[in-house]
């Protein structure tokens, strides 16, 4: 049992996380019952995905904090469901502009401006794309293949991790590690991408459904889930988190991660709860709009 290799200090750190982890999910509950009663059947389950980004996180945490053996499927657990809540969020900018037709007549002559993040922020001289039909399907498309193709390669890892030839410390070109988690990087470019060029778009459109402070917490929770544990993993492999017996410096990393996300993903889930606890009022029509300003040039 790891509580019981542990100090009073650290039996009381592990205690407070595990409270946290629990307070989160407590949230996460009474604000999907918000959700469920208060907003339509169309954009409910999307909104609920998204919510549930934070405290799925910290509980996967949580049970790796406790269970270290279990380091590599709760990790695993945690990208797949963070990769599935990449497709929802571009799914649910769409919904709030009352769907993929009204977003259409909205920008009819509109264009998609695609030198954005994280692809092609530095080519500015990219074209822009004319908003249509077609090329909604390929933002969308975008974000799906990272939602079904990380799954298969996470199950792809665990069947080799089982029989002995997956190690995810062993970066050499000979480990299957380096190949699946460059492939994993590209794919993940790939769905990030048609997530910023949707928000470029409709952030003054949303900007009373408090889009851009979802999209800051859903950068946050990208940035902590991957970029953070990425940066503690390499700390831990080039042994500058030194060794604390019977803890490895591997192991001391992942320790670390877990903690930090548990704080962190804490903190998020009460933010979220601010930020999307709100009346769900769909947006006008762009014809009464249309119709408003008209009027409004014709009052002397």
């Amino acid at each position: 049992s790891v509580s019981a290799g542990l100090d009073l200090p650290g039996r009381l750190l592990f205690a407070i996380l595990t409270l946290m982890t629990l307070i989160a999910n407590l949230v996460f509950i009474e604000e999907a019952v918000y959700i469920y009663r208060k907003i339509p059947s169309s954009k409910r389950s999307i909104i609920i995905w998204v919510n549930a980004a934070a405290p799925v996180i910290a509980t996967t945490s949580c049970v790796g904090m406790w269970i270290p053996r279990s380091t590599m499927f709760t990790d695993f657990t945690a990208a797949v469901f963070f990769a599935i809540v990449i497709h929802k969020f571009l799914l649910m900018m769409i919904k709030e502009c009352g769907g993929q037709k009204l977003l259409l007549r909205r920008f009819e002559n509109g264009h998609f401006k695609i030198s954005t993040g994280p692809c092609c922020c530095c080519c500015l001289c990219l074209p822009r794309v004319r908003i249509t039909r077609r090329t909604l399907f390929w933002m969308k498309l975008g974000t799906f293949q990272f939602a079904f193709f990380r799954p298969v390669l996470m199950f792809l890892s665990i069947v080799l991790w089982t029989d002995g030839n997956y190690a995810p410390y062993n970066l050499s070109p000979k480990g299957a590690a380096i190949w699946i988690s460059c492939f994993i990087g590209v794919l993940t470019i790939l769905a990030l991408w048609p997530v910023a060029i949707m928000f470029q778009q409709v952030r003054t459109l949303l900007i009373s459904k408090k889009i851009i402070s979802k999209f800051a917490l859903y950068q946050f929770i990208l940035i902590l889930n991957h970029l953070q544990t990425a940066i503690i993993n390499i700390l831990a492999m080039q042994r500058i988190i030194p060794c604390a017996p019977p803890l490895s410096s591997s192991a001391r990393g992942a320790y670390m991660t877990h903690q930090l996300l548990i704080m962190e993903m804490f903190l998020i889930t009460l933010i979220s709860r601010v930020v999307y606890r709100r009346r769900y009022d769909d947006l006008e029509p762009p014809e009464c709009t249309a119709e408003e300003d008209g009027d409004n040039k014709q009052t002397p």
